[in-house]
């Protein structure tokens, strides 16, 4: 795969996606935004791959923001569209992924960066990094899912601060406040994160899938999460997964699991 403003890396069941316009910053256009859905779209379908981390080029961002250039004169129909379709082929699509994808965040993620590392299942961030919704101060508001995932990371009250103040956190403020899950220094930060994709790959592909199913329903108002949990245990048991796995648990050895 060839693209214009993304790197992918593949290392045995990890595929690495850079987000690669450092002399932006990394800032998401409509063309990133493009790439990123088809690379994601791929990789998921590829069966040598099993975990999916997303990160920024360069030292100073992961993603610092939308490129505003691309919407500052959009009237509020193209408002509308942007968000609606951004949040259908990104970030409603990562959340959503079959596969775990991990935010490395490796230094500014601002507006929809932030919002990108969020879509993600969970997010390591480098101690450099500054995360923040900044978007009230351009006379909008966050538009790609951040004033629905914030709040269920961090809570209400300090979602609304977050976003009403339009200011920044930093790296062990957002681990306190359980926004990212660990904090490293920027030179471990790819290796601690594969580390820990590697402990994900040890497992069934498919009851992972079912996992991320399942801890989404919990969160969408139209479905309820124990039922989807229920039936998702329930259709666990007829894969070849659980075959291998509790075969490979009987006979204290470790499973080699089919998955897709």
């Amino acid at each position: 795969m060839n693209f214009e403003t993304i790197l992918i890396d593949k290392k045995e069941a990890i595929a690495t996606i850079t987000i690669n316009r450092p002399q932006k910053l990394n800032a998401l256009n409509k063309t990133t935004l493009l790439e990123l859905h088809t690379a994601l779209k791929t990789l998921e379908i590829d069966s040598n791959i099993q975990v999916i981390i997303i990160t920024g080029s360069g030292e100073k961002a992961f993603v610092a923001g939308a490129d505003i250039a691309e919407f500052a004169n959009f009237s509020a129909n193209e408002g509308h569209n942007l968000a609606r379709k951004g949040q259908e082929i990104v970030f409603n699509f990562i959340e959503n992924l079959t596969k775990p994808v991990i935010a490395a965040v490796n230094g500014f993620a601002l507006g929809g960066g932030l919002e990108l590392a969020m879509a993600c299942h969970f997010r390591i961030a480098s101690d450099n990094a500054k995360m923040g919704l900044p978007e009230v101060s351009l006379g909008v508001i966050p538009g790609y899912g951040g004033t629905q995932r914030l709040p269920q990371l961090v809570g209400k009250g300090k979602a609304m601060e977050l976003i009403m103040t339009a200011g920044m956190i930093s790296a062990d403020q957002a681990k306190d406040l359980g926004l990212v899950n660990h904090v490293t220094s920027q030179e471990e930060l790819l290796s601690f994160t594969q580390k820990i994709a590697e402990k994900i790959i040890r497992n069934s592909p498919l009851a992972i899938a079912a996992a991320i199913k399942a801890v989404n329903a919990n969160f969408d108002v139209d479905k309820n999460g124990f039922e989807v949990e229920i039936e998702a245990f329930g259709n666990c048991f007829g894969t070849p997964d659980f075959i291998e796995g509790t075969t490979a648990f009987l006979e204290k050895r470790k499973p080699n699991f089919p998955g897709f």
